[in-house]
């Protein structure tokens, strides 16, 4: 099912449990029932918990938003590693030169590939990305430099190979879901209350409150839709991109 009906049908749920709630409440409600005043304390409870609520919200869509955003850093810093040893082992002999390179080439090959689509749907890197990225290490780590030119680019290839493999495992870290399960408690519980006290107020006077309340749950709704989106950066809405890789590597 598309994600944006997903969004769709749980703004119109959240609209529609407020308004069914709200009229049978009407229709059940006594014939003398004064809802004309609401006690002060009740509005004051109801002020308070919506900002607090708001702020837990404001809360936890930034988090999302930076775990997405490092996500997307990693796969940054990662190819620029990489591309930073293909360019840097042009001073090692040509046989040497060009199988460092042809060993980066199949590691970006399989990761925008295989491993991309492997993140999206399990969460987690492949073996296969692992052993690849680990030839090229064997492959810097083990040439033994001929001269004080090779000698000099030596180091700093081997710490671009610890930079990408340290992107890498950035990169696995952040394939699931950033949000603990409590947090999400937390968040629907929230979501309860924060739209029972609409009940509380007495919604149920005339059309444009009951509009009002049914609007006000369905913004609770796509919120909290929004940060499930962003919740998964590698495999729901707006993802991390391997667009990194393909501009560093548009020949792979």
């Amino acid at each position: 099912m598309p994600e944006w009906l997903v969004l769709t049908l749980a703004m119109l749920a959240a609209g529609l449990v407020v308004v069914v709630i709200t009229v049978v409440r009407h229709r059940r409600a006594a014939d003398d029932e004064d809802t004309s005043e609401t006690p002060d304390v009740i509005e004051y409870m109801t002020m308070w918990i919506g900002v607090v609520y708001a702020i837990v919200l404001g809360l936890a869509i930034a988090g999302v938003w930076e775990g997405r955003s490092a996500a997307q850093d990693h796969v940054r810093a990662e190819a620029v590693a990489l591309h930073e040893i293909t360019e840097r082992v042009r001073v090692y002999p040509a046989e040497v030169r060009d199988r460092i390179r042809d060993d980066v080439n199949a590691y970006v090959g399989h990761v925008v590939t295989t491993e991309w689509k492997t993140m999206a749907e399990k969460g987690e890197v492949t073996e296969r990305g692992t052993e690849l990225l680990d030839q090229v290490r064997r492959d810097v780590t083990d040439y033994r430099p001929r001269t004080d030119f090779e000698a000099q680019a030596y180091q700093p290839l081997v710490d671009q190979v610890t930079a990408a493999d340290q992107a890498r495992s950035a990169r696995a870290e952040s394939t699931g879901e950033t949000m603990p399960g409590v947090v999400w408690f937390g968040l629907i519980a929230g979501a309860v209350v924060t739209i029972g006290m609409i009940f509380a107020l007495q919604i149920r006077r005339t059309g444009r409150e009951l509009v009002l309340a049914g609007l006000f749950s369905a913004l609770i709704a796509f919120l909290l839709f929004l940060i499930w989106d962003f919740d998964a950066p590698y495999s729901r809405g707006i993802t991390a991109s391997a667009d990194p890789f393909r501009y560093l590597f548009p020949h792979v």
